[in-house]
């Protein structure tokens, strides 16, 4: 970041910096990230910008896309506690295992702008953080088979929203064998395939665009405010994206 700034006349700009004065050094921006953390400025600008977004009128609120997905952490132990991450598990997903953490979601199905935000082990199942990402105010809820039976769990059973949640890959696959008979419940996952699509738009973004494919610090609670400034930052990415595409 510091060498960004002393080359990069644009990121110069935007931070209100010149190189008239002095630029700040990797030290002051580390203690910076130190500050967020400790006080969980991260979480606090994430709720303002969607505090933003949503008096601006862009979140509409009438469906929400919930998800998660892994980012691995390191697993080898040369480092000064000689051990992996005591707050970072291994998971299997297919047949593979990773190690790291969880990033679970709500997502604004019209928008595909992000909502809510729950970081935890990537041991954890995906249907236990459901609660923490909805907002209340939602018509239907989307989400992949991993979170069938959701609207059954203690938490959850009070909640009015419809439930457009995947059928199993096995049964769509039982359902394919025979079209013709299936057509109306093969076509009704394509349509709930097509609405839940919008929830990877940010995971592409804190991916692709910003990078984060790997956890870079120990503990979930940095880790957690870093992906709290992500998820901000891939809104108004996701939003800069829109107003572009709007003006053609």
């Amino acid at each position: 970041m510091e060498d960004a700034l002393y080359e990069i006349t644009s990121m110069r700009l935007f931070a209100g910096l010149s190189l008239d004065s002095a630029i700040p050094d990797h030290t002051t921006i580390m203690n910076f990230r130190h500050l967020l953390e400790k006080h969980k400025l991260s979480r606090q600008l994430f709720k303002e910008v969607n505090k933003w977004l949503s008096s601006a009128g862009i979140y509409l609120k009438e469906g929400t896309i919930v998800d998660a997905t892994i980012i691995e952490a390191a697993s080898p132990t040369k480092n000064k506690a000689k051990a992996r991450d005591p707050e970072m598990h291994q998971t299997q997903k297919g047949k593979q295992w990773f190690f790291g953490l969880k990033a679970h979601i709500g997502v604004d199905a019209r928008t595909g702008l992000t909502h809510s935000l729950s970081t935890t082990a990537a041991n954890v199942h995906d249907i236990t953080e459901t609660e923490h990402l909805l907002h209340g105010e939602e018509r239907f809820i989307s989400a992949d088979s991993g979170y069938r039976g959701a609207q059954k769990r203690e938490e959850l059973k009070d909640i009015k929203a419809d439930w457009l949640i995947a059928e199993m890959p096995s049964k769509v696959r039982l359902l394919k064998k025979h079209p013709r008979i299936n057509k109306q419940p093969i076509r009704t996952e394509y349509l709930k395939a097509s609405i839940r699509a919008k929830v990877e738009h940010p995971f592409r973004i804190i991916k692709r665009q910003f990078g984060f494919r790997k956890v870079i610090y120990r503990g979930l609670a940095k880790n957690d405010n870093k992906l709290a400034m992500l998820f901000a930052l891939s809104n108004v990415f996701r939003v800069d994206q829109m107003i572009r595409a709007a003006r053609g």
